[in-house]
């Protein structure tokens, strides 16, 4: 059964045997390991994740490619090696159908839901994935890592519970059809909560980074002041700059210079 891409559902089916490969060795996979794969397409990846793991629970909103799917891993669903679930990855309920189960996520996502993607699982889900290894746009990996020496409010959010590393570009040619931008392989490891003890904390922290990067070409300063005079608890006007000497920060210094670790020490002292 042949497949015509769907451009609607950002529908670009990896053929590239070495990112495949990239993929699976970045997640260090095992026989032990639960897989969850966003977006499995035709299946390339999925073949190469089952080979290597226990068990993988595929989401894939296309009817049609749950059809071929079905059809390619008949054996493997049989066997239940291969759980197909058929809707969307974001309205997926890792609590319900991976329910105090350790799980890893490795997938080819589409590029205009990658920030709801890496929202929804490493900060909107109680049972979050122990690692995931994404293959995204270029320019998103980028700045994830923030490869230019400057943070974002995607690389902020995604270092809050998690390390993220830059494996490997991909280049455009890989795809079918071929996308107008290259992709990236990227890794999210040692995911965790501990950062924050209190949800109020974890709320403050966001709400920072969020008022930070407000407005691009003020300095970091005048942006939090637009925090601090809407919080009843801190009165005094004069409160950030305590902060930033405490800190030793820059009063010029603009929302992308400030490190990750200075963000955490900020929103301690706020």
């Amino acid at each position: 059964m042949t497949h015509q891409a769907k451009k609607s559902m950002g529908q670009n089916f990896l053929k590239s045997k070495e990112a495949l490969f990239k993929m699976c060795e970045a997640s260090s996979l095992c026989g032990k390991d639960v897989v969850l794969e966003i977006g499995p397409g035709k299946g390339a990846l999925t073949e190469k994740l089952l080979e290597k793991s226990k068990k993988v629970f595929a989401i894939e909103m296309d009817r049609d490619l749950v059809t071929i799917l079905e059809e390619r891993f008949k054996e493997e669903i049989k066997n239940k090696k291969l759980k197909i679930v058929e809707g969307d990855c974001l309205e997926f309920k890792p609590d319900i159908y991976l329910k105090n189960i350790s799980y890893k996520i490795i997938a080819n996502i589409p590029y205009n839901i990658t920030g709801s993607i890496i929202r929804k699982f490493l900060s909107d889900v109680k049972n979050k994935p122990t690692l995931m290894t994404l293959l995204v746009q270029k320019e998103v990996a980028e700045r994830i890592v923030a490869r230019d020496g400057k943070e974002s409010i995607l690389s902020l959010s995604v270092k809050a519970y998690a390390t993220p590393k830059y494996i490997m570009k991909v280049h455009k040619r890989f795809f079918s059809p071929e996308p107008k931008v290259d992709s990236a392989i990227i890794s999210i490891n040692n995911i965790s909560n501990e950062l924050f003890k209190e949800k109020s904390d974890e709320e403050l922290f966001f709400r920072l980074i969020k008022t930070g990067f407000a407005h691009k070409r003020k300095v970091l300063r005048k942006n939090l002041e637009d925090i601090q005079i809407k919080e009843v608890r801190l009165p005094y006007i004069n409160k950030i700059d305590e902060i930033f000497a405490k800190l030793n920060i820059n009063p010029k210094a603009r929302a992308e210079d400030i490190k990750f670790e200075k963000w955490i020490q900020i929103s301690h002292l706020f």
